[in-house]
């Protein structure tokens, strides 16, 4: 049998593959006699403009104009820096993730630009992925780009949930909340959305640019105060005198289409699937695991030492399989993100055990503020890291696990995917697993 880290390899590429976003913006749009259909809808294209934002947009962008090969119209991709950029056709402007950056700004500006003078008879075509809340930086104004850098590095830290960190930026922005949608109104839109947050809410994709907002300006102070954190003046100001963003029900959502068409779940089923043609009985989890990432290491944990001790919940050779979105509460000054600091507490609770290997990833290829996708361990890693001279324990008391994982070669370098679609997490136990 293959050694259990090619399976692993294997399984990664399986499950990112499925979450392609050219793939999943053709298995739901097509053309046909000149108009959009999706569905049993159809909209028409002679007056259409496309914006793709967020880490897939180039893809989804690519994908787009193809079908709409032949029929005139313009569109705008905002990126990641680094990640693939939109056809020579469109405008593509790159900016920072996953904290907002002056082009950021520059993105939300011209989106702002392209958007507001649509009118009646136009069409907005939106293709929307993971990381477009942070690409366009996007604060009400006299709300700053620093306040909101600081706002949003004290909440990545705080450990707070990305449905959390959405609803104090919809509070705070002019496009997010169905800021987007408020801007085009009149003009019809129809928002293509590949999730990259669990549960699949549209109104928490890229913090609901085109859908109607349920978190209030209540909510987001609570957030603020439950995780401790004390917003700039402009911005407590703000919270305390703005409107409410628009909620379901509100006029400028009658000419709107949102489309939920790709997701984490389709990505962990992919997965789990390959694992089960590579001869490992799968056992999904949960496709919409969240929390503290050494919380969801300890099961994981106490799944493998089950399957290896009693053969329950599922007999070895077997796969685990979970999909999700991961934090992680800082604690130190150490660099990682929350696939990697899951890798390395796995490690550490099954140091020195035999018979598994396991992976970890953000399926867009960075994990946190790392250029690194997550990490690849056994029952070895620890010793590994050990004999690096570096003390694990150490590395992630103090949110290192970057460097302890890659002293022990145990790091995931994708690059960018083009794809952006939760966490995925594989441990294959038995077979010819390592450790």
């Amino acid at each position: 049998m293959r050694e259990t880290t090619e399976d692993l390899h294997d399984v990664l590429g399986a499950g990112l593959e499925a979450a392609d976003p050219a793939r999943a913006v053709g298995n739901f749009l097509s053309v046909t006699d000149g108009e959009m259909v999706v569905g049993e809808e159809r909209f028409p294209t002679d007056r259409l403009f496309v914006l793709s934002v967020g880490k897939a947009a180039g893809a989804m962008a690519a994908a787009a104009s193809s079908l709409l090969s032949g029929i005139e119209h313009s569109g705008l991709v905002v990126t990641k820096y680094d990640h693939r950029p939109g056809p020579e056709s469109y405008e593509t402007l790159f900016a920072a993730h996953p904290e907002p950056d002056r082009a950021g700004v520059e993105a939300a500006r011209r989106v702002t630009e392209a958007v507001e003078p649509l009118g009646e008879g136009d069409v907005l075509l939106a293709l929307i992925s993971g990381g477009a809340s942070a690409l366009l930086a996007d604060p009400t104004p006299p709300v700053e780009l620093s306040e909101i850098k600081d706002l949003t590095t004290a909440l990545l830290k705080s450990g707070a949930s990305i449905e959390e960190i959405n609803c104090v930026r919809k509070h705070v922005s002019v496009l997010k909340g169905g800021g987007l949608v408020e801007l085009a109104a009149p003009a019809r839109t129809l928002a293509l959305l590949l999730s990259d947050v669990v549960g699949d809410d549209l109104s928490s994709i890229a913090s609901g640019l085109t859908a109607p907002d349920p978190t209030t300006l209540d909510k987001a102070k609570d957030i603020l105060r439950r995780y401790d954190i004390v917003p700039s003046t402009s911005i407590t100001e703000l919270l305390a005198e703005a409107d409410e963003t628009p909620k379901e029900g509100d006029r400028i959502f009658a000419g709107v289409t949102n489309v939920l068409c790709g997701s984490g779940r389709v990505s962990v089923v992919a997965a789990a699937d390959r694992c089960g043609e590579l001869g490992y009985a799968p056992l999904i989890l949960s496709t919409s695991v969240t929390g503290d990432c050494r919380g969801i290491a300890s099961v994981y944990a106490a799944v493998v030492r089950e399957v290896l001790e009693s053969g329950n919940p599922v007999p070895a050779p077997c796969a685990i399989v979970s999909g999700g979105e991961a934090t992680v509460t800082v604690r130190g000054d150490g660099v990682g993100g929350p696939n990697q600091e899951f890798s390395l507490a796995l490690a550490l609770e099954l140091d020195g055990v035999p018979g598994w290997a396991a992976f970890a990833v953000d399926t867009d290829g960075n994990d946190g503020p790392t250029d690194s996708a997550g990490g690849l361990v056994d029952g070895g890693t620890a010793g590994r890291i050990r004999e690096a001279e570096l003390e694990p324990e150490d590395a992630l008391r103090v949110n290192d696990s970057r460097s302890a994982l890659r002293a022990a070669g145990a790091l995931l370098e994708t690059g960018p995917t083009g794809t952006n679609v939760n966490d995925l997490r594989v441990a294959l136990v038995g077979g010819g697993a390592d450790g």
